[in-house]
């Protein structure tokens, strides 16, 4: 069976009430979140982008659930070794139940230092360094490295999980998707691409694949399609134009020509659980294993209502 989770929106929410939903998540008897990792957010009209490692300091403390970053991207904006000591901590925290999923980021949110914003074979480069990098410093061993893209004088993490973090890695393309199957303990998406599934399969990918879907459930479907619209527009920016955008106006720009239709087509908005149910189907045909689910706007109580009320069984029939 698909197991289903919450995904935890760092663009929409303050850090308080990410942690509020993860205990809503936790009583509605999910056993686990997503939770996004950005410095900003797609659309000022989101508002928000905490320090997601604080806010998973404040879950840690108020449940027992996994906790998944969806996704981190340790190559730029953040030093591999620093995300490596955050990751660990997490993982101690949490008890074990922490995974770190990385990606190779977008130019919205890593080009803050100045840095240069690389083509997309360099970054999966980067990645791979990456990844290799945290899990020999998740050794305890103290590591020198001299790579392509990093260097690490003599360092060492002390506070360490009995066991390293699983790493789950996105991949929205064959070249991810392929980086992936070779590095990654689990994979990562945000839609229900079976083709790019069985590509991690059969080149070797372990672990469980895992993707987010995007709802706004309530009473009113217009209404409903305005909200997502309003704060989810990006949703329809097509191609590789989302990692390559450098500000939240340009991501309001590049959304222009985005309707409210178009997002209501493409999102289950509105009060019918039909929509999300097979929503949900289409992740669970696509051959995922897990699926996180969020709840766009300020309704989280009546979405979490509604799931534990109908929702949860209905979803609970997928497999």
């Amino acid at each position: 069976m698909m197991e289903i989770g919450y995904f935890l929106s760092s663009e929409e929410h303050g850090p308080l009430e990410l942690v509020d939903q993860a205990r809503m998540a936790a009583d509605a008897g999910m056993q686990s979140v997503w939770i996004s990792d950005h410095y900003h957010p797609w659309v000022d009209e989101q508002g928000h982008s905490a320090f997601v490692w604080s806010v998973i300091g404040g879950i840690a403390v108020g449940t027992d659930l996994r906790v998944t970053t969806a996704v981190t991207c340790p190559t730029m904006r953040i030093h591999p070794a620093v995300i490596a000591q955050a990751a660990a901590t997490c993982a101690v925290m949490l008890e074990g139940r922490f995974e770190l999923g990385v990606g190779s980021g977008e130019n919205l949110n890593e080009h803050i230092l100045g840095d240069h914003w690389p083509i997309t074979d360099d970054r999966l480069d980067m990645l791979e360094e990456a990844v290799d990098v945290m899990r020999r410093l998740w050794t305890g061993d103290e590591v020198t490295h001299r790579g392509t893209h990093y260097r690490v004088d003599n360092a060492r993490i002390y506070t360490l999980p009995e066991e390293p973090p699983d790493v789950h890695v996105s991949g929205f393309g064959p070249k991810a998707t392929a980086l992936a199957a070779r590095i990654a303990d689990g994979y990562v998406s945000t839609s229900p691409d079976g083709d790019l599934v069985d590509q991690y399969r059969a080149e070797g990918g372990r672990g469980p694949a895992s993707a987010g879907l995007k709802v706004c459930w309530g009473p009113d479907e217009r209404e409903c399609a305005e909200l997502a619209h309003r704060l989810w527009r990006t949703s329809g920016v097509p191609g590789e134009l989302s990692q390559e955008l450098r500000s939240p106006a340009h991501f309001d720009q590049a959304a222009s020509l985005v309707t409210v239709d178009a997002v209501a087509e493409s999102m289950p908005c509105g009060p019918d659980i039909d929509r999300i149910v097979e929503a949900a189907r289409a992740y669970a045909d696509a051959g995922f294993d897990r699926l996180y689910v969020s709840q766009v706007g300020p309704d989280q109580r009546g979405f979490f209502d509604i799931y534990k009320s109908e929702l949860a069984d209905r979803l609970a029939e997928l497999s």
